[in-house]
């Protein structure tokens, strides 16, 4: 994702990242992988059940398509980073607007099935798409209360 940080900024949008660690782990997954973007740490898993991901398991790291994603992963220079409080936990891609409206939603199903960042590109509406269709123009909601209260 950081390699389309530029992109989104361009359309009015910014990236975060959410993850289970503490603060070190988070200080230290921002060092490996150079991301710019806000890592937000969830500690106790609220906004994963909030959002309702899934959790993997042993029998998905031998699916094919996990396979192939690994294998695409190391061809672009990706590696698996230090574990964290929950390997299991599978992710997913979101594009929130104000509004209590969801553009796009991407809920992972197994290790490596991650939404494209094109795909997240193409789902952010102009700015006059976005101000018609919020109930609440201009209004701010912080990340934890977005998930929580599902008002984003």
């Amino acid at each position: 994702m950081r390699e389309f940080q530029k992109a989104f900024a361009g359309k009015a949008a910014q990236i975060a990242a959410v993850g289970l660690g503490d603060v070190s782990y988070a200080k230290a997954f921002r060092e490996e992988t150079g991301i710019e973007f806000p890592l937000l740490i969830d500690e106790r898993r609220e906004a994963y059940r909030a959002i309702e991901l899934k959790s993997g398991n042993l029998a998905h790291l031998f699916w094919k398509t996990n396979r192939e994603g690994r294998k695409r992963a190391r061809a672009s220079g990706h590696r698996q980073h230090r574990f964290g409080k929950d390997p299991f936990q599978l992710g997913g891609s979101f594009v929130f607007g104000s509004g209590n409206v969801d553009y796009f939603t991407h809920v992972s199903e197994t290790f490596g099935d991650n939404a494209r960042p094109e795909a997240l590109l193409e789902a952010i509406p102009t700015a006059q798409q976005s101000a018609a269709q919020a109930d609440r123009p201009g209004e701010f909601i912080s990340p934890a209360d977005c998930i929580s209260q599902k008002r984003c």
